[in-house]
């Protein structure tokens, strides 16, 4: 069941089609509530978002994309919760929960060089202002396109686009300086 039906057959009654959208966006929301602030609470701001998004599925725009729509709610309620705590998570802890290492190197000293590079990317990436550090969690971290990063954010793409430039080239001056 694609997700236009799954949100057809919800309007419609049917829990259990929820419950597809439910299974299907569960890890991406809990990623994205980590990776944007929400540390330890996460799964409390995924239950929330998915209750939020139940709610408010009648005002869901047919012809929009699912998947960005519920990732802005994760977002907003995820924002909601590090404002009202006033504080500001760290990235690379959340990150280092989730190690990201799609083809790992074979041996332990290039290992251990490639760990010590990621961990200077994940603090340069924390350090960003949040406007940055979000677009580039949404653009790179979560694989979203720049239209579905704009989404999810509530900004324009132009918007997206220059937070993203001014984040990567912030990043190659820090980083590139400690030969990544």
């Amino acid at each position: 069941m694609d997700d236009d039906e799954a949100v057809t057959r919800a309007l419609a009654g049917d829990l259990g089609a929820y419950e597809v959208l439910v299974t299907r966006y569960s890890a991406i929301a809990h990623r994205t509530a980590s990776l944007l602030g929400a540390g330890d609470e996460a799964e409390d701001v995924v239950q929330d978002a998915f209750v939020r998004a139940f709610r408010h599925l009648r005002s869901f725009r047919r012809d929009a994309s699912f998947r960005p729509w519920f990732l802005r709610i994760v977002a907003n309620v995820t924002h909601d919760l590090t404002r009202s705590r006033g504080r500001r998570s760290d990235l690379a802890v959340r990150l280092e929960r989730e190690p990201y290492t799609p083809d790992g190197p074979d041996d332990p000293e290039s290992a251990a060089v490639g760990a010590d590079g990621r961990s200077r990317l994940y603090e340069a990436v924390r350090r960003l202002p949040d406007g940055e550090r979000e677009a580039v969690v949404c653009r790179y971290f979560l694989q979203l396109s720049e239209a579905e990063t704009a989404e999810v954010l509530g900004v324009r793409l132009g918007t997206v686009k220059s937070r993203t430039f001014r984040a990567l080239r912030r990043l190659r001056e820090e980083v590139g300086r400690e030969h990544l």
